[in-house]
């Protein structure tokens, strides 16, 4: 059943081509890092943005997400009601190794019917193809409004998507991620936690072991407790949806002590866990912190289990959702599942129906020389133009 007119119409899309748009994009340096000497401010991106969709008679906020505002987000709203369609992308890249890079990564070049440029296919491009859907449907009249989001710091803390979900706002029905995935749609995805364990022995005169307690023996067998806690893990939890189907946890950076003849006082370890939907973030570490610290009472060790990042949790919207079979079959291709995780599970916190979709590879994102190949436009184009005139054109 068809839903009254707002009366707001698409309007003519008076802004430059696709190549001068994504152009003007690239150029402007919006690294996010937690490194201190790569993090960049991504204001100057989002005011550009600001900048067409106004043109474009959206409304248009700027809303800051640290108490500096030198990390904003954009809402962007064309029409009225709480029904519509929402398309959302971050504004950061991450940071680059120049050495690696053929040309100035913040020059848009055109090489073999490829975008060459920082953040062209991760995923600065999917605002231009934003602006291509829209080219074809000038005049349209709007039953449900269009929103488009564009966050701050996806590559780092994900702080843009976290105060989005944190301001209890409703922003529509269904949302779209416009994340690289060779515009096949995404409806799981894996979680991420990075932990540090931390192992604090007694030191003493190499000579005699029995003047300390020694935290990389210690830690020796933490790590064999971790790889048993992995072990059961993967034995519980299964999922033939995703190409590693099993939880992974990785042991990724060791360090301790600091001379050969003194007993090692201090061990830390830093690991990686990647769970898979249906698995909470909360559970594991609390799971994790039971069984060491039982071990680290019967070794006489302290130990102290940190978060380095705050964990972004798995997601999952249903096969049988409306979003998902709209995209199967604008795509020709099954809802698929990806190790790498994106803003999806706080977009999904905010009440949309969420999957995740857009053109390029993930294969191009994160590399030097990164890409968005130029017959990826059209076809995303013409599925974001459907999905624009299903949920905000016309409803069913």
């Amino acid at each position: 059943m068809a839903l009254s007119s707002s009366g707001v119409t698409i309007p003519v899309v008076g802004l430059p081509d696709f190549q001068r748009l994504l152009s003007d994009l690239v150029a402007i340096p919006s690294i996010s890092s937690p490194q201190s000497d790569w993090d960049q401010s991504n204001v100057a991106v989002v005011e550009e943005l600001a900048r067409w969709f106004d043109r474009l008679g959206f409304n248009c906020e700027i809303l800051p997400v640290d108490a500096a505002g030198q990390k904003v987000n954009l809402i962007a709203t064309l029409g009225e009601g709480e029904e519509g369609l929402v398309l959302s992308g971050h504004t950061d890249t991450v940071p680059y190794d120049s050495k690696r890079w053929l040309a100035d990564p913040f020059k848009l070049a055109m090489r073999d019917e490829r975008f060459y440029g920082l953040g062209t296919c991760d995923m600065k491009g999917f605002f231009p193809i934003i602006i291509e859907a829209l080219r074809k449907l000038e005049g349209a009249e709007l039953a449900q409004p269009l929103v488009i989001l564009a966050t701050a710091d996806e590559e780092s803390s994900m702080s843009g998507a976290r105060a989005l979900a944190n301001s209890g706002r409703s922003f529509g029905r269904a949302a779209v991620i416009g994340e690289p995935t060779s515009i096949r749609p995404v409806r799981l995805h894996k979680g991420i936690m990075m932990e540090s364990l931390r192992v604090a022995g007694r030191s003493g005169h190499s000579s005699n072991p029995q003047l300390g307690n020694n935290a990389i023996e210690g830690m020796h067998q933490f790590l064999a407790e971790l790889l048993a806690f992995r072990q059961d893990m993967q034995r519980q939890h299964r999922n033939p949806l995703f190409e590693v189907d099993v939880p992974t946890l990785n042991l990724g950076r060791i360090h301790g002590g600091d001379s050969p003849n003194r007993i090692c006082a201090h061990c830390e370890l830093s690991f990686d866990l990647r769970p898979l939907p249906g698995m909470s973030s909360t559970d594991l570490r609390n799971a994790i912190q039971a069984r060491l610290g039982g071990l680290a009472e019967s070794l006489g060790l302290e130990i102290s289990l940190q978060s380095l990042i705050e964990a972004v949790e798995p997601f999952e919207t249903q096969a049988d959702a409306e979003l998902v079979r709209i995209c199967e079959a604008l795509t020709a291709s099954s809802a698929q599942a990806v190790a790498f995780a994106t803003e999806a599970p706080w977009l999904q916190k905010m009440g949309l129906e969420t999957i995740v979709m857009g053109a390029g590879s993930i294969d191009q994102a994160h590399q030097p020389n990164e890409y968005l190949a130029c017959d990826q436009i059209a076809p995303m184009a013409r599925v974001l133009r459907e999905l624009i005139t299903h949920y905000c054109v016309t409803t069913n």
